[in-house]
């Protein structure tokens, strides 16, 4: 008929679950016989008093000499319990500890295949590569901007502190008026040209100094 229910689904509980269970049930019965002590411990104490009050000394000596028995098995059974959940605990901590291991596992795996996509060098050409594309948008903004170089604030500000220094100087302005020209020299090329004109056209042979 082949398998009606599919594949048998596989049970999640580890080797180390079923042990710290078992270790914990231990523990728990361990428990309920130190109760269960405890209570006829009491009850052998009330009885060896009881003894004692009829005269039967032998029979009280006796008992408690089991009552002490039952004691240093307490004892004993104390010691077994904390060793149980010692056990518990170093258990605990190793799943934790494989946990964490399993872990860093993979992601060293992930990091592997993360360094595999990308190299120091590719790593190295993508930052010069941002870089360059910095410094090439900020040239573009100063450009656009029309800003001054650094160089050329410096040169400006050394400027203005010379010119407030007084170390540079400027051309002096002319306290007196300059002279005027004369209003017939002003005329007299103009008159000497038109004279020169007319005499050159009543004798040809005439020439001009």
């Amino acid at each position: 008929m082949g398998n009606l229910f599919g594949k048998k689904k596989q049970s999640r509980v580890t080797e180390q679950d079923k042990a710290i269970l078992q270790l914990k049930q231990q523990r728990d019965k361990l428990r309920q016989y130190q109760k269960k002590i405890h209570l006829q411990l009491e009850k052998e104490r009330q009885l060896a008093k009881q003894l004692l009050k009829d005269g039967k000394k032998e029979k009280a000596l006796l008992l408690l000499k089991k009552k002490r028995y039952q004691e240093q098995l307490l004892d004993k059974t104390e010691t077994q319990i904390s060793n149980l959940e010692r056990m518990v605990q170093d258990l605990e901590f190793a799943q934790i500890e494989k946990k964490v291991i399993d872990g860093l596992k993979v992601g060293n795996e992930c990091l592997k295949k993360m360094h595999e996509l990308m190299s120091i060098e590719e790593v190295e050409r993508i930052m010069d590569e941002t870089q360059d594309a910095i410094e090439y948008q900020r040239q573009i903004d100063d450009m656009l901007a029309g800003s001054l170089s650094q160089e050329d604030e410096d040169a400006v500000l050394a400027e203005l502190e010379a010119i407030t220094q007084g170390d540079v100087e400027l051309p002096e302005v002319p306290s007196e008026p300059l002279p005027e020209v004369p209003k017939a020299a002003e005329k007299k090329p103009g008159l000497l040209l038109h004279l020169i004109s007319l005499a050159e056209s009543a004798d040809p042979t005439f020439s001009s100094p």
